[in-house]
């Protein structure tokens, strides 16, 4: 295993306005969180067969990197922009997936021990 994590945080827009918020929210944590240490980047997915559900989906070295942000300061103040859109259809509106195995164009990709 690489030791990478995804975390996907699952988004709401009720009608085009919220879209609109969502993705301007989207932008304002994502230029808070340049920098953080551990995060390799992340995007924002917008479901093609329900356009109320969106993800925002984020990489990190490994999970280490990702609990030391959540348990930080900043992690609340960062990500309130997007906190009113979280979907609330779902119990548990996010998740932690450690990267178990890979392919890139060119095949497998080699999975290094953390």
């Amino acid at each position: 295993m690489s030791g990478e994590v995804r975390v996907m945080v699952h988004q709401r827009a009720r009608d085009a306005a919220e879209l609109a918020a969502v993705e301007e929210a989207y932008q304002l944590v994502s230029a808070r969180m340049a920098g953080v240490p551990g995060l390799l980047g992340n995007e924002l997915l917008r479901s093609s067969t329900d356009p109320t559900s969106l993800v925002v989906a984020s990489s990190w070295v490994d999970r280490a990197a990702f609990e030391a942000w959540e348990r930080g300061a900043e992690h609340r103040q960062d990500t309130a922009p997007l906190r009113p859109y979280r979907d609330d259809r779902l119990a548990v509106p996010f998740g932690v997936y450690e990267v178990a195995s890979a392919w890139d164009a060119q095949g497998p990709v080699p999975q290094t021990t953390p």
